[in-house]
């Protein structure tokens, strides 16, 4: 069975969203019909003044998550395109996530996939595996900066992030470019 929470941002959950959002992830709940563990799947909506609206669906499995999110101009096609996300991430991962819960020993956990088809599109298509090989390797020397000089060198480079010796924390820190535009920062435990 799966639960849900909604929770919405610069919005108020009306019954009306509220149902449909409990319409479209109830979707999703025969996937996990044979799971015996609680599966909870928290809805995240939320408008901007620009009048765009974004939904936001993490479903906490036994030990891992999955996780989508979707920007449109409407809430509803938000809230559609997001589960029709989660769908193709559960075909993709089915195998891989019934595999890693028999190793961690988690057996009242089965996630089911409905269509026989899929299984003879899978074959078809090619092992979702062989897309997971990594084809390049590259070393590098962590050169001590601050999070500052971080981002210049990022921006300089093109790249989306940037992994340095952080002259703050002594540790390796990695900083990155959001989807809002702004920058993070990850710091390293040691």
């Amino acid at each position: 069975m799966l639960d849900y929470n909604v929770r919405g941002e610069n919005i108020e959950v009306t019954d009306a969203i509220r149902s449909y959002v409990e319409k479209k992830i109830n979707k999703l709940d025969k996937y996990f019909v044979n799971s015996k563990s609680k599966v909870i799947a928290h809805v995240n909506l939320k408008v901007y003044p620009n009048k765009s609206a974004k939904a936001e669906v993490t479903i906490l499995l036994p030990y891992l998550s999955l996780r989508a999110e979707e920007v449109s101009e409407d809430l509803y096609k938000s809230i559609d395109l997001v589960i029709d996300k989660l769908v193709r991430q559960i075909h993709k991962f089915n195998t891989r996530i019934n595999r890693k819960s028999r190793d961690k020993g988690i057996n009242d956990f089965k996630l089911t996939i409905p269509d026989a088809d899929y299984e003879a599109e899978a074959e078809a298509n090619g092992n979702d595996e062989d897309k997971m090989e990594v084809v390049r390797t590259k070393r590098l020397a962590l050169k001590p900066m601050d999070s500052q000089e971080a981002i210049l060198q990022m921006n300089m480079l093109d790249h989306n992030f940037f992994i340095f010796e952080d002259t703050d924390t002594n540790g390796i820190s990695i900083v990155y470019k959001r989807n809002d535009g702004r920058y993070g920062l990850i710091e390293t435990n040691d």
